[in-house]
């Protein structure tokens, strides 16, 4: 079952009897990454009364109500973003209190729509998991590796670093799918030559 990102991030905005709620998804890839921007959220809303969030990250998921009752902000938030099947995305409104208060049931359902209207129109793409495949070989049959990874380019894969030993290491990143296939392809390209220290292991 595929998962899904948003392609780029989306925000809406709706007012409820006099309270400012501005929502915002974004792709992130981890928890770090999503903890940065609810700080930037915050500095950018400084007078803001609450920032509440979920995150959809694999196992690094969470929610705050930041302050709002339990389970009337975080959970709904967290709910909008099961329901599209997404996944490495934070979603995030900020409200700004207008003096009548909503109740539980107010709250969580102006926290629902909030994030389902900046979701709404949101482009989503796959969630592809990567894999490093770190392999060492000869310097005679390094360019065969360069130009394996080049053809692969269109796949996903890249190089992202090359260390000179008594061999030629090289790391590339790729689609986890393509990790067994590519063992197979590098070994051929290299008569057999090629060797994976992670995967001996």
């Amino acid at each position: 079952m595929p998962t899904f990102t948003l392609a780029a991030p989306v925000h809406a905005e709706i007012e409820i009897r006099k309270s400012r709620f501005i929502a915002l998804a974004v792709p992130v890839p981890d928890r770090d990454a999503a903890m940065a921007a609810i700080q930037a959220l915050r500095a950018e809303h400084p007078t803001a009364t609450h920032v509440c969030w979920a995150l959809l990250a694999g196992g690094q998921s969470g929610m705050s109500d930041d302050g709002e009752p339990s389970g009337t902000a975080g959970r709904p938030i967290l709910e909008v973003l099961r329901h599209h099947d997404l996944d490495g995305v934070l979603a995030a409104v900020v409200r700004y209190y207008g003096g009548v208060k909503l109740g539980a049931g107010g709250l969580v359902r102006a926290y629902t729509d909030a994030i389902a209207a900046a979701l709404k129109d949101a482009a989503r793409i796959e969630r592809i998991a990567y894999a490093t495949l770190t392999v060492q070989v000869d310097y005679a049959d390094e360019p065969r590796v360069r130009r394996w990874i080049e053809q692969g380019a269109d796949d996903g894969c890249t190089l992202t670093d090359t260390r000179y030993g008594a061999q030629a290491t090289l790391v590339i990143r790729l689609p986890a799918t393509l990790r067994d296939s590519a063992m197979a392809a590098l070994r051929d390209a290299t008569h057999g030559r090629a060797e994976f220290p992670e995967s001996d292991a």
